[in-house]
């Protein structure tokens, strides 16, 4: 039997790390979602939080093994498949609505490729390799860990930073986006729906906290707010993944290369 074949058949095999799985589970979704309004802002606790939280706990404790973290790594690959899958069935009866959204919602997702331009100086400054090209090439979301994991593998350099940012984007992501929409968007002269278009990065938690938190400041505009955030989420799970592909992923590749020669030829 080969190490693959064998790899599957003891994920198959480990009722532990099925049984651990199912518990946190049915924990997460009985404690449910909380939101917490903090001035203009609303922070959303989804169960995704809690799930995450409460396996990095059990990590350190004597019910997860090493096995049972190593059994855990193609369930990764086979839930991003399962996510991918869904993105697809979504699209297809919403294409009418897609191209009804107008030429704004549609160039949208260029504003994700900032993380390249911003954020890969930094990652290559503070000292970060191969990882720095997982962790900047997009926000980092399931369409996105799709592709690295397709193009690098799950435990290359790359699969390793696009999955750091898919944690720390899911712990954080939706804090973050809840808080600073709804404070932009009282402090400063744009147009809330602005706002409410640049939530939908692509993450369903993160479309939420944002456009929760503007329906908070401003509840006359709900329907337009959910509406037009629905409406740009939907495009960044259509097209994310196609410009991460032909613009996001090379130019992080092009972007590291000139650097990292320009610092090693110092």
């Amino acid at each position: 039997m080969s190490k693959k074949s064998s790899t599957v058949m003891g994920l198959w095999k480990d009722w532990r790390l099925h049984a651990i799985v199912l518990v946190i589970v049915l924990i997460t979704e009985a404690i449910g979602q909380f939101s917490i309004t903090v001035g203009p802002g609303v922070i959303l606790l989804l169960p995704m939080l809690y799930a995450l939280i409460i396996g990095l706990v059990l990590f350190f404790t004597p019910l997860v093994k090493e096995e049972q973290s190593k059994n855990a790594e193609p369930i990764i690959v086979l839930g991003v498949a399962l996510l991918l899958a869904k993105i697809g069935v979504i699209i297809g009866p919403s294409l009418p609505e897609v191209i009804a959204a107008g030429p704004a919602l549609l160039l949208q997702e260029l504003g994700n490729l900032g993380t390249i331009l911003f954020a890969l100086p930094i990652a290559i400054w503070l000292g970060l390799k191969r990882e720095a090209v997982g962790m900047t090439h997009s926000i980092g979301r399931e369409p996105n860990v799709g592709l690295i994991m397709d193009k690098f593998g799950v435990n290359s350099p790359e699969g390793r930073g696009v999955m750091a940012m898919y944690i720390f984007g899911t712990v954080f992501g939706a804090v973050f986006l809840g808080l600073i929409s709804g404070l932009l968007a009282t402090i400063t002269p744009l147009n809330p729906l602005s706002f409410a278009m640049a939530s939908g990065v692509g993450s369903g938690s993160m479309m939420a906290a944002a456009s929760g938190s503007l329906v908070a400041a401003f509840p006359d505009l709900e329907t337009q707010i959910v509406a037009f955030a629905g409406a740009s989420n939907l495009l960044s799970l259509s097209t994310g993944l196609w410009v991460s592909l032909f613009i996001g992923l090379p130019l992080t590749e092009k972007i590291y290369r000139v650097m990292t020669r320009s610092r090693s030829s110092k």
